[in-house]
């Protein structure tokens, strides 16, 4: 049996911040993943994530975002790899638009916190945003830009955190599956496919698998597949290189919203868009292939119409997972009766 400090179970966006954080305070830690991150399996895959300063969701999180984007520039030093592309923020949407997230209003939402933190931004009208983005056929849209917002790389991410930590000293066992753990007054066991570990304290940052590994927790939770599409551009390619992130409410009916990102492969790599499906429930070891039917769905919903030099074949679509729960927060606490147990999970 081997003896830690903490353990960590899962190694995905905050599993992998979870274990660099802790070895670099000198913590003896050990990582554990039942994959080989970065992986496709679960939620911190498909090349890009937005990040924005001014959080519709909830103001609460301004101070994490304004310290995560701390906390990435000072791994870009250290690692060589660039993760952090500040490329601006786009945030617009029709009047009576319905809310992303449980939130009603998210253009308003989003000013708000921005008003309330002092962050720097501008109020666009639909004339505005036409000129500036020009490859947007907006209408009525009001909408909301961000400098500093953009994107992150997400793989990369995953792989610079783990990097860091195993250079800091803590130990990563990948492809490794957890069988069970318990705690008890004096720690937890953790039983895995290969043998045991002893620690004072576990991590459980599992993602899409938390309903599984805390089975006490599952109805606090909902695991939802989510496509990200790279659709090919016909034309004004250097004007996608340039467009800033974009989370676009297009109509008053639910589902007619996309969020989207600069081209980022090249001429043939594609413009990367995605919507959102809270409709229907899965399993993370249940995700279906993407099928030719959705992505011409989301070609004549989300994409037709809307963007200036998009063609409908899809360069590539891959499906990820989104584990919510009933108000959208994250989670981040103590296990309740488990002293030695903590929830960083799922915080998608």
């Amino acid at each position: 049996m081997e003896f830690y400090d903490v353990v960590v179970l899962g190694l995905g966006a905050v599993g992998s911040a979870t274990l660099r954080a802790l070895a670099g305070q000198g913590v003896r830690a050990l990582g554990i993943d039942q994959f080989a991150p970065p992986h496709s399996r679960g939620s911190s895959h498909g090349d890009t994530r937005i990040t924005r300063l001014a959080v519709g969701e909830g103001e609460q999180y301004v101070p994490m975002v304004r310290r995560s984007h701390e906390l990435w520039r000072e791994l870009e030093q250290e690692s060589g790899r660039e993760l952090l592309v500040t490329t601006g923020g786009l945030i617009l949407g029709v009047p009576n638009a319905t809310g992303q997230h449980a939130v009603p209003d998210f253009v308003d939402a989003t000013r708000s916190v921005a008003r309330q933190h002092a962050l720097e931004h501008e109020l666009l009208d639909a004339t505005t945003i036409a000129t500036r983005f020009p490859l947007l056929r907006v209408t009525s849209e009001a909408g909301y830009y961000e400098r500093t917002a953009g994107y992150l790389r997400a793989e990369e991410c995953v792989a610079a955190q783990l990097n860091s930590a195993r250079r800091q000293g803590a130990r990563v066992r990948t492809a490794e599956e957890v069988l069970s753990w318990r705690s008890d007054d004096a720690g937890v066991l953790v039983t895995t496919s290969r043998g045991e570990y002893a620690a004072g304290a576990l991590v459980i940052a599992a993602g899409p698998w938390i309903r599984t590994v805390v089975p006490e927790l599952a109805p606090l939770f909902r695991v939802h597949r989510q496509v990200q599409y790279w659709f090919d551009i016909t034309k004004r390619y250097e004007e996608y290189r340039n467009l800033p992130v974009f989370i676009w409410m297009h109509g008053s009916v639910p589902g007619q919203f996309v969020y989207g990102f600069p081209a980022v492969d090249g001429p043939r790599g594609g413009c990367k868009l995605a919507a959102e499906e809270f409709t229907w429930t899965t399993s993370p070891d249940d995700v279906v292939p993407v099928t030719p039917e959705e992505t011409t769905r989301m070609f004549r919903e989300n994409v037709e119409g809307l963007f200036d030099g998009l063609g409908p074949n899809c360069v590539r679509a891959v499906a990820c997972l989104y584990t919510v729960t009933p108000d959208f927060g994250f989670v981040i606490d103590r296990l309740p009766d488990r002293a030695h147990v903590f929830v960083a999970s799922p915080c998608s």
